[in-house]
């Protein structure tokens, strides 16, 4: 066993740039595991630099400098952030009041509903079974609606963790995108001036998770949107709600499409029952769903994304038990990380030979 162990340990990490790129991931790790929430402000100024970065280039290519061209993006995404937090936000903060303060009615008529399952078959459930589960799920229901009423950022460690985050995460994004270059460079002075397998990885990455992040907020605003429209014309409650989290949900490859259909079917079935409506609004829920499937997520991703199905669902599970939220944002660019790594990674059997004398 010990042989067999030496000779993998041998024909793998006999490459002293292969040890180097395994022991800064590894630290790299540990840095994430321990300091991830102190982190979060310059992940979520690299995530918003990685999406502005495209527009930076094209204001380039017709001629901005690049200062300007910064600057531009800048206002720009600051007019649009500006919008979200008075006009959009509130609508969908209200809607989301709203919804706690119906949710006891809506209890009561899904177990009026659920109850007549024991008339119907039992010999599958019981009158019992469907108490206990009623009075579970309008117990954790009433808690979260408590922590929705009450939540408030009157509190001092809100107003810091708030201000931390519109002070701080804007600046990160202006440096990242001023002195994106300079930054990158001093970051890599210490490593060695020849690492080819390093710079295949990095240039493989780079470029995949741009477009990733620059895709999933296109994708992201545009179901989001178009859910928007189409249950505001149907004329289902919470539209601006809905709408919000079909687009969030996005973020989680199959699961999360999955997953936002449950109150999207139960907030319809409340408000119209086994209507015609309902029929109507699950279908244009359905063809929304088939068509950022299978148009939208094809064009924005059919560079940036080259995995199997499986390990998309994988990479989620893992990544996401492991960093929460974040884990789930870059699973899939984790994921991809993961792959090319291993496809750049040396054996021994690749390595040139020794010098000769």
């Amino acid at each position: 066993m010990q042989k067999i162990f030496s000779k993998w340990v041998q024909r793998y990490f006999s490459n002293e740039e292969a040890l180097l790129l395994f022991l800064l991931l590894f630290v790299s790790g540990l840095v994430i595991w321990h300091l991830g929430g102190a982190l979060i402000p310059v992940f979520a100024g690299l995530i918003l630099a990685f999406m502005m970065q495209g527009g930076v280039n094209r204001l380039k290519s017709i001629g901005l400098g690049h200062k300007s061209a910064v600057a531009t993006m800048f206002i720009a995404f600051t007019g649009f952030v500006v919008a979200m937090f008075l006009f959009i936000l509130p609508a969908v903060w209200t809607q989301l009041v709203n919804l706690f303060n119906e949710l006891p009615g809506m209890v009561t008529k899904l177990q009026q509903v659920l109850m007549l399952l024991p008339q119907n078959y039992p010999e599958l459930v019981s009158a019992e079974q469907i108490r206990n589960l009623i009075g579970t799920a309008a117990a954790e229901l009433s808690q979260l609606g408590q922590w929705l009423l009450s939540f408030s950022l009157s509190s001092l460690t809100g107003v810091l963790t708030a201000l931390i985050y519109f002070v701080l995460v804007p600046f990160l994004v202006l440096f990242f995108l001023l002195d994106g270059d300079r930054l990158i460079a001093g970051w890599t002075a210490f490593l060695p001036k020849k690492r080819e397998m390093m710079d295949q990885v990095w240039n493989e990455m780079d470029s995949q998770l741009a477009n990733y992040i620059r895709g999933k907020a296109i994708e992201i605003l545009i179901v989001g949107v178009a859910t928007f429209i189409s249950f505001a014309l149907l004329g289902i409650n919470y539209a601006a709600l809905l709408g919000l989290l079909v687009g969030l949900s996005v973020l989680i490859p199959y699961i999360g499409a999955a997953v936002v259909t449950v109150p999207v079917a139960l907030i319809a079935f409340f408000q119209w029952g086994w209507s015609d409506q309902f029929l109507y609004l699950m279908l244009a829920y359905t063809i929304i769903q088939a068509i950022d499937g299978n148009v939208i997520v094809p064009l924005l991703f059919s560079e940036a994304v080259n995995l199997h199905p499986v390990s998309i669902i994988v990479a989620v599970l893992v990544f996401g038990t492991l960093w929460g939220f974040w884990g789930v944002f870059f699973a899939i660019p984790l994921a991809t990380l993961v792959k090319s790594i291993v496809s750049a990674w040396p054996t021994a059997d690749e390595l040139p030979p020794p010098d000769a004398g």
